[in-house]
């Protein structure tokens, strides 16, 4: 009888295999090798490893640090909208100039909004805008390969915490991400020698009295 009853339990327990987590177990198994696609995280513990043990992650945030010191990172849009106006664009300009400076150098443009409308709308107005800079920075001459995936944060990371319409969180930010890698100096690791490119020169270079100021001034007006 012991038997019996546990066989009959084997059975029912197969049966209630044909649905539920059943279903999805019998799919994982007869699911064709390499369906499942890696999406990148597997790879970005050995891919920071080797950033630093190379020495390529404390360069990139040294030459991110010196981009955000010599040129505004900053732009910002009117309100519900991902149009670049004069001073969006001159800064851009500057941006542009900068990153022609340096071919061995990758960048990202992240894209915000203020925290008005809904999450996931706000994600998509950030993305557009983001995919504005970017295209903005290709008519400058400026290699489409050269600037990563752009990326939106959306309304998650304010400058300004209100639920109002605020210009300063209305913004695409440009980073140095990293170098690319198959570029000379890359290869020889002289990231030192990318880095500090032109220090020299600029600081033989002939003084001027005067001079005009730089374009790309922050406009806090409203949307």
């Amino acid at each position: 009888m012991k038997t019996t009853a546990v066989l009959t339990a084997a059975v029912l327990a197969l049966t209630g295999c044909t649905g539920g987590t059943g279903a999805q177990w019998r799919d994982f198994n007869t699911r064709e090798a390499g369906s499942e696609i890696d999406t990148g995280y597997f790879g970005n513990a050995t891919m920071n490893n080797n950033h630093v043990q190379t020495g390529q992650g404390s360069f990139t945030i040294n030459l991110n640090r010196r981009f955000s010191a010599e040129v505004n990172t900053t732009v910002t849009f009117p309100f519900n909208s991902t149009v670049l106006d004069a001073t969006a664009r001159a800064t851009l300009q500057q941006q542009a100039s900068w990153i022609r400076q340096f071919p061995e150098v990758r960048f990202k443009v992240f894209g915000h909004t203020d925290l008005v409308g809904s999450t996931s709308y706000n994600r998509s107005l950030g993305l557009r805008r983001a995919e504005a800079a970017v295209l903005y920075l290709t008519s400058q001459g400026i290699d489409r390969s050269r600037l990563e995936a752009v990326v939106s944060f959306g309304e998650t990371q304010p400058l300004i915490v209100t639920e109002g319409q605020e210009r300063r969180n209305r913004r695409t930010v440009t980073e140095v991400s990293g170098f690319v890698q198959s570029h000379p100096t890359v290869m020889d690791g002289q990231y030192g020698a990318i880095i500090f490119r032109e220090y020299v020169t600029s600081a033989t270079a002939p003084t001027t009295v005067g001079g005009g100021g730089g374009g790309g001034d922050f406009n806090p007006g409203g949307g």
